[in-house]
């Protein structure tokens, strides 16, 4: 009697990370938008943040039942999980703008446009990865390593509208836009803690 072995089914995990990426490059590309004055960018930026959601969940569940996963399962954990903040990050910034009734300005656009520059390289790290592939997966470090170059230019902007800030009278729009400022800093770091992940599961890959 012939034998037939049934083996669980391997989900394409780093596919499901590149369609969050896409998403969330989408949403980060309508906080551009909104930062360059589009008042509509803040509604695009939170139906995307939902459906960043649930491209999360999906590659969550698709973790727990995988066999096999092309990268270790943790760093793609982490990787999805980074890219979840940044989208979190970019619509809590739109609803913190909204509620302190701040418009954005020259600063908040370039952060901005910095951000949504940072993750489209994200994305093109994560379909290297997915190519899978020695030579994709120096195209993969390089792609993180010009999405952490965004961020360091990001970081510049962000100390120069810091210091700006000195020359404004109005005490309130002085710690509204200081606290403005700080959250696209901090997504800033985040974009930058999943683009050193992609290195780091490149490396134990070796």
């Amino acid at each position: 009697m012939k034998r037939t072995w049934f083996l669980p089914e391997t989900p394409d995990v780093l596919g499901m990370l590149c369609e969050q990426a896409v998403v969330t490059s989408e949403g980060l590309r309508a906080l551009a938008e909104w930062g360059a004055g589009d008042e509509r960018g803040a509604e695009i930026v939170r139906a995307h943040e939902h459906l960043a959601d649930e491209h999360k969940r999906k590659l969550r569940k698709a973790l727990t039942e995988a066999f096999t996963t092309p990268l270790d399962a943790e760093d793609l954990y982490v990787m999805s999980e980074r890219l979840d903040a940044v989208m979190n990050g970019a619509k809590d910034a739109v609803r913190e703008a909204e509620v302190m009734a701040l418009q954005p300005d020259e600063a908040v656009a370039k952060m901005a446009s910095l951000l949504a520059e940072g993750v489209e390289h994200l994305g093109e790290a994560f379909r290297c990865l997915r190519d899978g592939k020695h030579d994709d997966r120096s195209a993969a470090t390089d792609a993180a390593d010009a999405a952490v170059s965004t961020q360091r230019r990001l970081e510049k902007v962000y100390r120069n509208a810091m210091s700006a800030l000195i020359g404004v009278d109005d005490l309130r729009e002085v710690m509204a836009r200081r606290e403005l400022y700080r959250r696209f800093s901090r997504i800033s770091e985040i974009m930058v803690e999943a683009a050193d992940r992609v290195w780091y599961a490149t490396v134990k890959e070796r």
